[in-house]
Parts: structure tokens; sequence; C-alpha cells
């Protein structure tokens, strides 16, 4: 485990632990938080721009990617020649704070990841979801919501409720 990970400016980024089986490809693109942990054997790739906010959790055998040729290679054949061919897909991904990625999981281009989201493990990530997602399947869609689960905790340990507010509201 790499921790401190330094940052882009050269600079430890405080409690944000990477595995040293990460791949990272195109760091200059990746745009990490404080108190992120990035587990085992991932791919992370940030030509288009990656930013992982504060306290995420993106466990192990995860893809991130922010492009894709999957469909240029099909479209083109032998004929391909890489990201100036038509059907190659570039962007941005985005995953909100204290949202956790589960195992065997793929991000693609093109996608924001709310805050305090759960993402099922061996899901297919791509869109826009909204915060407090539970985000599962492939092609991944919402099927519930993290307050309803994080209620029931807090209603049996009120002493959460601060540290819970601090981060959820703002």
């Amino acid at each position: 485990m790499i921790s401190p990970f330094i940052g882009r400016d050269g600079k430890p980024i405080l409690r944000t632990r990477v595995s040293n089986s990460t791949f990272i490809d195109q760091i200059h693109g990746l745009d990490l938080a404080e108190n992120v942990y990035i587990g085992h054997h991932n791919f992370i790739e940030a030509s288009h721009g990656l930013r992982i906010e504060e306290g995420c959790q993106i466990t192990s055998f995860i893809s991130i990617t922010s492009h894709s040729s999957h469909q240029s290679i099909r479209l083109y054949g032998k004929s391909y020649a890489g990201k100036e061919m038509i059907g190659y897909i570039t962007g941005s991904v985005h995953i909100g704070k204290y949202t956790f990625v589960g195992p065997h999981s793929t991000i693609m281009p093109n996608t924001s990841i709310g805050k305090g989201c759960i993402v099922a493990a061996y899901s297919y990530v791509q869109g826009d979801f909204p915060d407090f997602s539970i985000i599962a399947g492939n092609p991944a869609v919402v099927v519930g919501d993290t307050r309803e689960r994080d209620q029931e905790v807090i209603s049996q340990h009120p002493e959460l409720k601060q540290y819970y507010d601090e981060w959820s509201n703002g």
C-alpha cells in the first residue's frame, strides 16, 4: 500500500492510500481527494480526467477508464488506427465523496456518480447517477437509496448523526 499517496502537485494527499498492485495510466489526469482508499489489482486510466472525491473506497479488480476503443475496433476491424476513429469514446469520470465501488466493477467514460453511493460488485457503470444511489447491474441502474440503509443504523446509534450530517448535507 502506498501511503501517503503523492498527488499531481508533488504533495502527499492526507489519509489517501493506493495499492501498489493498482495500475494508474495517465496519472496527470487523476485528481484524488483526501481519505481515499484504492485497493488491489485495479486499472485506472485518467487521460480525459478522473476525479475521486473525499472518503471514497475503490475496492479491488476495478477498471475505471476515461476512454474506450471497443466500438471503434468493431467498426473498423483490421483498419482500426486509434483515437481519431469514429466510435472512439472519451470523457471524464467523477466519483462523489464517500462512495463505495464494489469489486469487479467497470466505470466507463462520461460517468458521474454522486456522493454517498454504493456501486454493487460486477456492475458496468456509464452515465449520470444521483447522490445516495445504490447502483447495480450490467448495464448499471439505480436500484435503491443508501439513505434508507444509513438511517436504520443512525436510529440505532444517534451519536453518528453529526458525523453523517457533516458530509451528507453539504
